[in-house]
């Protein structure tokens, strides 16, 4: 962006939250045509959020997107997706919309519900596999977690829908409440391990956990609410067979954080690609 071109308008959208106060913040730039990358990265940190989006439109509600933590880019984000959408939504109004992001085509549908928009979205073909054993070692140890405070029914896993995800779960909520890990430490091995967050899970029922996504690598501690994670454990769910072929799951995150969110998870039968989905709404202020 030339120093003569205005700024394009950056929108604040939470996702997964119909409360603005809630849910996952995201800085959304609807028309990005005139940036390049270190202006997005700048806008990026300038808000502070775990990720912004930014948009090129392509053609009838088909959009490129793009998305920057404050430290780098990353090549998909879940709740700047949603956040996205509903803001497109606002705009020309509900229905289907096509991202062509850095991990393939995502495609998004949003409808509106009882007067507020829910915006849905199908990941990328996903995929699952073991992570080494001096891998998850460091990991444990990172996060300061015994390995006895593990729940041996939900083993560890790297999961991939867009971004790859390393999935750890708890024996029990208070355990995944009591989060103080080495920054330092966890965001060099995400680095070797190319991962996006680590994918912290409680069950507490058949189709109803509680997550948690420290995201060292995008400089920040914790993410609110992670939709790109939460496609991840879709396909780690139904891969171990934890949940049946067709189910819909329900992830509460940002509890810990004071930010509420529930994002819902979608698998069908005969279906490899996750559904993932949520209300979303305008931050009118900063902050």
């Amino acid at each position: 962006m030339t120093t003569n071109e205005p700024r394009p308008e950056v929108l604040q959208y939470t996702a997964f939250s119909s409360d603005p106060d809630g849910g996952n913040p995201a800085g959304v730039v609807l028309d990005a045509s005139a940036l390049d990358d270190a202006d997005m990265l700048a806008i990026a940190a300038e808000l502070g959020y775990s990720e912004s989006a930014f948009l090129t439109p392509k053609g009838e509600r088909a959009y490129g997107i793009r998305y920057f933590s404050p430290k780098a880019e990353v090549p998909f984000c879940g709740h700047a997706t949603i956040a996205s959408a509903i803001a497109l939504a606002e705009r020309i109004g509900p229905g289907k919309l096509e991202f062509s992001t850095r991990a393939g085509t995502v495609p998004v549908e949003v409808g509106e519900e009882g007067g507020t928009l829910r915006a849905t979205l199908t990941s990328v073909e996903p995929a699952v596999q073991d992570i080494a054993g001096d891998d998850l070692d460091e990991a444990l140890a990172a996060l300061d977690w015994p390995a006895a405070d593990l729940d041996p029914a939900l083993p560890p896993r790297i999961a991939f829908a867009g971004a790859r995800h390393l999935v750890v779960a708890a024996a029990t909520r208070a355990r995944l409440a009591d989060l103080a890990y080495d920054f330092a430490r966890l965001e060099a091995l995400m680095h070797r391990l190319d991962l996006t967050t680590v994918q912290l899970v409680w069950r507490e029922s058949a189709t109803v956990f509680h997550v948690r996504d420290p995201f060292p690598v995008g400089g920040v501690v914790e993410d609110p609410a992670t939709g790109a994670a939460a496609a991840a454990f879709g396909a780690y769910a139904r891969e171990l067979g934890l949940v049946p072929e067709d189910a819909v799951l329900t992830l509460h995150q940002g509890e810990d954080l004071g930010r509420p969110g529930e994002l819902t998870v979608t698998l069908r039968a005969g279906e490899q690609r996750i559904r993932v989905g949520g209300a979303g709404a305008r931050i009118t202020r900063s902050g």
